[in-house]
């Protein structure tokens, strides 16, 4: 027979060594920053931040489109249903696209309308099923009693 020499691993787990706690001077020690308390969400969003945002990407695009129609002077003709004009090449294509845009505008203002309906009848249904009384149950039980 043989024995191992070797001891046995504890299952305990060992001390580990603490760093030496040094004294800490007066000016190193700074209160924590008192912040306001941040409540769950995207609650930093507010609307005027969204308008603030859209307003300064709506003016970055008009200043790209003024340079556009400058650095396109050319004159062209325009015909459009039989009348015809003579502007500059940024200006007709600037007017296309106003036109679309207003185009774009109008289907979803019409969207926008039929949702808004849409929940005006659906929040306007569960009101006058509340107020409507119910039908039928009392007279089948009163048919099986007799």
């Amino acid at each position: 027979m043989t024995t191992n020499s070797t001891p046995t691993p504890s299952k305990e787990p060992e001390p580990t060594k603490q760093p030496e706690s040094r004294p800490v001077e007066p000016e190193q020690v700074h209160p924590p920053a008192k912040r306001a308390p941040q409540p769950e969400g995207n609650a930093d969003v507010t609307r005027a931040g969204v308008i603030w945002v859209a307003i300064s990407a709506g003016l970055v695009v008009l200043v790209l489109l003024i340079i556009f129609i400058l650095q396109n002077e050319d004159r062209v003709t325009v015909k459009y249903f039989g009348a015809s004009g003579e502007l500059s090449l940024g200006m007709a294509l600037f007017i296309a696209a106003v036109g679309g845009a207003i185009l774009v505008a109008v289907a979803g203002a019409v969207r926008i309308l039929q949702l808004r309906n849409q929940r005006r009848h659906q929040r306007a249904e569960p009101k006058a099923a509340a107020k409507a009384p119910s039908t039928g149950s009392k007279s089948s039980v009163d048919k099986t009693d007799k």
